[in-house]
């Protein structure tokens, strides 16, 4: 039995004025044919559990390519068929001299948006199954955050989301869809999906699928796979950092009956909108937060929402560092711990030499939506920037920070780094010689996911309601191109 196995990951936003290209792409990480089956180690992803759910079964994987792009703006058109034309070429090439292959397992996030084309997922898909002998089986795997579309259910394509919020089920999730697709080759089930969608976006931190309410509305799809009535269920509150039609929370089941399949998912998505009044994030001012920070024992983590590179950000709003030097952070007797995207700036602090003070403008280089903040402070570290994640979310996965300096700002320890990635593991810092759980305060460009990392370490955990293209509060969100009515910016009540 021979398995293709292809990933190509973005998440995007809509409201940040760059674009995703190749090289967005190449910064993290582009694996190609045979690379793809060691690159990753034993990192806690998508495509090494189907790797292991294949060697498990005996199965021969066909490795095509492998691309993640940090969440960003849209994916400039060129870029994206540079990338799709080449996982077509590979799998074209894979079934060469009639020797087509049995299945295929795709890791996709679920809100990638093209230039041209909203629905980037539907496309890679569509593409894909073209290439293949009719009836193939194609596995997909989907972050949660995904936006979901009529347009992705077509035939012969199964599709499995994350089921945890924070994301800590990434290896799980892929494990579901591998077996799954082995399955469904063996002739064991014969999966059909259905889709229900409600026009309604929540603040990430609101959408956690351990707490209420979502995870009642989890529970229960729970429940159905439990009694047998479904095969999967998976539930996608949505990214809300993008601008298009039909945007929502989506239920998508997959069940061996479309009837069984689209019950459920509509009781599920009726259930979420009912309970939609519930999903109301709670934020603390900044300075509050600053306050109790450097005035109480243990560690304040708090997160930095507006300007998330998880959420395509570009992570060099100094929003936070303007309030701690108001605060006087920089003078307190423990370290404040906070992050700024810079790649010119870190660049000439590395130039000055570790030991040296040095005076720099930081941050909205890259964004341009704001003016940068001149600082002066002392080159404590210099790094590339490269780390593990050691948190739940993403085990083992190489981080890409690009070149990174700490610079000591008082008592403030900014970590200035070149290139935008995940924030709410603590590799981030530790890799550079800072202990997060030493900190007075620790913010984090990250609306929800830092939980995960920060919760066992933490006295206390806040929101900070801070701008940018990532902000919690739906209804500052500047869409254009949604589908009217939507929940909360227009109070629908039937």
């Amino acid at each position: 039995m021979r398995i293709a196995i292809a990933g190509f990951m973005q998440e995007t936003n809509s409201f940040v004025p760059f674009t995703t290209t190749v090289k967005t792409f190449e910064e993290q990480y582009f694996h190609r044919g045979d690379e793809l089956l060691t690159a990753f180690g034993s990192a806690r992803l998508e495509i090494t559990a189907a790797l292991d759910v294949l060697k498990q079964a005996g199965a021969t994987p066909v490795p095509l390519l492998a691309t993640m792009a940090m969440a960003s703006g849209t994916v400039e058109r060129k870029s994206f068929d540079t990338i799709m034309g080449e996982i077509e070429q590979r799998l074209k090439a894979a079934q060469a001299n009639d020797a087509p292959v049995d299945g295929v397992f795709l890791a996709l996030h679920g809100a990638m948006i093209v230039e041209d084309q909203p629905d980037a997922e539907s496309e890679i898909v569509r593409r894909v199954r073209a290439q293949l002998k009719p009836g193939t089986p194609i596995a997909v795997s989907l972050d949660l955050h995904g936006h979901i579309t009529a347009a992705m259910i077509q035939p012969d394509v199964a599709y499995i989301g994350y089921r945890e919020f924070p994301h800590i089920d990434m290896y799980e999730t892929g494990y579901r869809a591998a077996s799954l697709l082995l399955d469904w080759i063996a002739g064991k089930v014969k999966p059909v999906m259905a889709l229900s969608k409600r026009h309604m976006v929540f603040s990430p931190d609101s959408a956690r699928t351990g707490t209420p309410p979502l995870s009642d509305i989890v529970a229960e799809g729970r429940a159905m796979e439990a009694r047998g009535e479904v095969l999967h269920v998976s539930l996608f509150p949505v990214q809300p950092w993008i601008d298009t039609p039909d945007l929502g929370f989506a239920a998508l089941v997959c069940a061996g009956s479309k009837e069984a399949a689209q019950a459920a998912a509509d009781k599920l998505a009726k259930m979420a909108w009912d309970r939609r009044a519930e999903f109301e994030p709670e934020v603390t001012p900044l300075d509050e937060i600053i306050r109790i920070g450097l005035s109480s024992p243990g560690l304040t983590a708090a997160s930095d929402a507006g300007d998330a590179p998880s959420g395509g950000g570009a992570g060099d709003s100094t929003a936070v560092l303007a309030a701690l030097l108001h605060a006087g952070a920089d003078r307190a007797d423990r370290i404040t711990i906070c992050t700024i995207v810079d790649a010119a700036a870190a660049a000439e602090a590395a130039k000055a030499g570790v030991g040296k003070t040095v005076t720099l403008k930081v941050g909205h280089k890259r964004s341009g939506l704001g003016e940068p903040l001149t600082v002066t402070g002392k080159v404590k570290v210099i790094s590339d920037g490269t780390y593990v994640l050691e948190g739940p979310g993403g085990n083992g996965m190489v981080g890409e920070m690009g070149l990174t300096v700490v610079l000591g700002i008082g008592a403030i320890r900014l970590n200035l780094r070149s290139i935008a990635h995940f924030e709410w593991d603590l590799g981030i810092h530790k890799s550079l010689g800072l202990d997060p759980a030493r900190a007075a305060l620790v913010f984090v460009r990250s609306p929800a996911h830092f939980r995960a990392s920060y919760a066992p370490i933490a006295a206390r955990i806040f929101l900070a309601d801070t701008p940018g293209p990532t902000c919690l509060n739906m209804r500052r969100i500047p869409w254009t191109k949604v589908t009217r009515p939507i929940y909360p910016l227009d109070l629908v009540n039937d």
